[in-house]
C-alpha cells in the first residue's frame, strides 16, 4: 500500500489589525510557531510540503488549478500525440492553448507558474529551516530540498525558457520580486548536483535519492545538449542503478505496479474515503464523457496522428517515415450502433495500452462501444479516441477512484515523473550525439524498451482466447549510421511516453517542433474534417517553442519580468 502524504500543511500565521498585543506573541490555534518548528520534526513537515507541491495543489494557487499538476498532460494538446478533448466551446482558455491562439492572460500558463514557483518556494523553506536548527545531521534532508528545487526550476525552465531564480537569500530577505535575464540552467545543474553529492542511495517510495539526483542531472544536461557529460551520467545510472524496467508495461500505470522497479520518481497520488484530497486533481476532466462509470468530462484524447505512429512493417519495426501515410482505421463518423470493421494491419502492443479504441478492451471494462463514450461530437475537432494511461483499471476502482469538489474523479495512480525506460532512451540518445558515437550501447539500450514490449502480456479480445489486434513488433537488428539511429531513438520515445506528457518538450529540444506540429495539423485535418479541422488552427511558429511568461505575473513585478520573444 502506498504511504499517503499530507495534502497540505499550513505554516504561516495570519496576522489581524483588530488582535490584542499577545496575539502576536502567541501562536494561534491549529498554527505552529517559527519556533516550534526549529528541530527534526519541523524539517520532516515542511519537507512533506515541498513533496506534497508537486501535485501543484497548494493554498493561494493562482490560474487554472487542472493546469498545475506534475504530469503536464495539458501540454501535450499543442503536440501531435493528443486533442483537447470534449467539446470546442468547453474551456474556451484550453482550445486556444490546442489552436495556438495564446494569450499571455491564459490562465492555463498562469497555473503551472504559479503552481511551480510554490514547488520553489516550499523547498527553499526546507533548505531555509535547516539553516537555523543547531541541533542534528540534516545531509539526507537538505539533498532532498535541494533535489525538489532543482525540479521545480527544471519544470519552470523548459516550460518558460527564461524565469527567475528565487534563492534560500531571497526568502531570508523576501525578494521575491526577481528578474528573469535568461536561462537558469547552471542554478538547476548545481542544484541537482549538489543533491547527488548529498543522498543516500536507498530506495524509498516517492522520495529522491542519490540515483534520483543523478539522472535527474543528466536530463537536466540533455535538454543543453551537453550529450558527452549527460551520457556519462545516464549511463552509469542505466548500468550501476537499482532500477529496471518491469516485465508488464500497463504496470506503470495501475496499482499493482505503483512504486515497482520501473518506478523512479513518482508522484504519490492515493484515493481517500470521501473526498480525496490525495487524488490527482489536475487529471480530473480526462476520463470517458459517460463511458462505464459515467465519468466527466471527455478531455485528452489521443489523436489520429499517434495513433498511426504504432503502425509496424512485415519486421515488426516501426514505419519512422511513411507511418502517416496510411491510417489505422478509426470509428471517425460512425454511431456506435452502426457497423464498425477494425484495422487488421500490423501494431506496435503499445498502441492499445495507451489508446483505446473501438471494439478493444478499455482497462477491463469491456470493448470500447465508440462514439456512446465520445463527449466530442463530430463537428469538434477531438476525434474518436479516448486515453487510457490515466484511467483505472476495472479489477481497481476501490482502490483508486477517488472524489472531488463538484463529483469528479481524482484517480489515486501515480505518475511517473521520471521510470526506468526514459533513462535508457535518454542514455541512448546521448550515446548518439556524444563527440564520439556509441551506435552499439544506444541499439541496446532501444532494444531493451522494444523486447520488453515484445514480451509482454497483449491486450485480449473479449473473449480472452486471442490478441485483441494483430500486434507485430520486434527489436531493431542494426542502426545503419547516425541518422538512422537518431530518427529511431526519437520514434521510440513517441511510443514509449504517448499520453505521458513528454512530446511537447522533446519537439522543442530536437528544433523540430514547428516543422512536425503544422505537419500534423494538416494530416489530422484529412481525418476530423467535417468543422474545418485546420481552419481553426494558427501556425505554429518559433516563439511558440516557450509559453509566454504569464502578464499577471509580469504585472505584479512593476515591469521587472520580461516576457518572451514574440508575445
Amino acid at each position: 500500500m502506498k504511504k499517503k502524504l499530507i495534502y497540505s500543511i499550513s505554516l504561516t500565521c495570519i496576522m489581524l489589525g483588530a488582535c490584542s498585543d499577545d496575539f502576536t506573541e502567541i501562536a494561534p490555534t491549529g498554527a505552529l510557531s517559527d519556533e516550534a518548528l526549529q528541530n527534526a520534526t519541523g524539517v520532516d513537515l515542511k519537507l512533506t510540503a515541498a513533496y506534497s507541491a508537486m501535485d501543484g495543489e497548494r493554498i493561494g494557487r493562482l490560474g487554472e488549478g487542472t493546469a498545475a499538476g506534475g504530469d503536464n498532460w495539458w501540454t501535450d494538446v499543442v503536440s501531435d500525440d493528443a486533442h483537447r478533448g470534449s467539446t470546442d466551446g468547453d474551456n474556451t482558455a484550453l482550445f486556444q492553448v490546442e489552436t495556438l491562439d495564446w494569450q499571455t492572460g491564459n490562465n492555463w500558463f498562469l497555473g503551472r507558474w504559479s503552481a511551480l514557483f510554490g514547488g520553489v518556494n516550499s523547498a527553499n523553506a526546507v533548505i531555509q529551516l535547516i539553516e537555523q536548527v543547531t541541533d542534528g545531521d540534516f545531509t539526507q534532508q537538505r539533498g532532498e530540498a535541494l533535489f525538489l528545487r532543482g525540479y521545480f526550476n527544471f519544470e519552470l525552465q523548459k516550460f518558460y525558457g527564461n524565469v527567475p531564480f528565487i534563492s534560500v537569500e531571497n526568502l531570508n530577505n523576501l525578494e521575491f520580486n526577481q528578474p528573469n535575464p535568461g536561462p537558469i540552467w547552471a542554478q538547476i545543474e548545481a542544484d541537482f548536483q549538489e543533491a547527488s553529492d548529498l543522498l543516500g542511495s536507498d530506495v524509498v517510495n516517492g522520495r529522491a535519492n542519490s540515483w534520483i539526483a543523478k539522472a535527474f542531472l543528466g536530463k537536466a544536461l540533455l535538454y543543453q545538449e551537453k550529450w558527452d557529460e549527460a551520457f556519462s551520467l545516464l549511463n552509469d545510472v542505466a548500468q550501476n542503478g537499482p532500477y529496471s524496467l518491469n516485465p508488464e508495461y500497463v504496470s506503470n500505470f495501475n496499482f499493482a505496479g505503483e512504486n515497482a522497479a520501473e518506478s523512479m520518481f513518482a508522484i504519490q497520488f492515493v484515493s481517500d474515503d470521501g473526498r480525496s484530497y490525495n487524488g490527482n486533481g489536475a487529471g480530473t476532466l480526462n476520463f470517458p464523457g459517460g463511458g462505464p462509470l459515467e465519468t466527466c468530462c471527455g478531455f485528452y484524447q489521443p489523436t489520429q496522428d499517434l495513433v498511426n505512429a504504432y503502425q509496424t512493417d512485415s519486421n515488426g519495426l516501426p514505419l519512422l517515415d511513411t507511418y502517416a501515410a496510411s491510417d489505422v482505421t478509426s470509428d471517425y463518423d460512425v454511431e456506435s450502433a452502426e457497423p464498425f470493421t477494425p484495422f487488421t494491419g500490423a501494431l506496435d502492443p503499445r498502441l492499445d495500452f495507451t489508446v483505446s479504441r473501438r471494439g478493444i478492451d478499455y482497462n477491463g471494462f469491456g470493448p470500447n462501444p465508440g462514439k456512446a463514450w465520445i463527449r466530442a461530437t463530430f463537428e469538434d475537432i477531438s476525434g474518436p479516441y479516448l486515453p487510457k494511461k490515466n484511467v483505472y483499471q476495472a479489477d481497481e476502482v476501490d482502490a483508486n477512484r477517488g472524489t472531488g469538489g463538484w463529483g469528479s474523479d481524482w484517480s489515486g495512480i501515480n505518475y511517473n515523473v521520471m521510470r526506468f525506460a526514459d533513462v535508457l532512451l535518454m542514455a541512448a540518445e546521448a550515446a548518439v550525439e556524444k563527440t564520439s558515437p556509441d551506435l552499439p550501447i544506444a541499439l541496446e539500450y532501444v532494444n531493451m524498451v522494444r523486447n520488453r514490449a515484445k514480451n509482454m502480456s497483449y491486450v485480449q479480445n473479449e473473449d480472452g482466447d486471442a490478441d485483441a489486434a494483430n500486434y507485430v513488433i520486434e527489436p531493431y537488428g542494426t542502426f545503419a549510421g547516425v541518422d538512422f539511429a537518431r530518427k529511431a531513438i526519437r520514434f521510440e520515445r513517441r511510443l514509449e511516453f504517448g499520453m505521458e506528457g513528454h512530446r511537447l518538450f522533446d519537439l522543442r529540444r530536437w528544433d523540430v517542433a514547428e516543422e512536425t506540429i503544422n505537419t500534423y495539423i494538416q494530416n489530422e485535418a484529412e481525418d476530423i474534417y467535417k468543422g474545418g479541422y485546420d481552419l481553426k488552427f494558427k501556425t505554429y511558429t518559433e516563439k511558440f517553442d516557450l509559453f509566454p511568461i504569464p502578464v499577471n505575473a509580469i504585472d505584479q513585478s512593476g515591469g521587472i519580468l520580461t516576457q518572451n520573444p514574440g508575445w
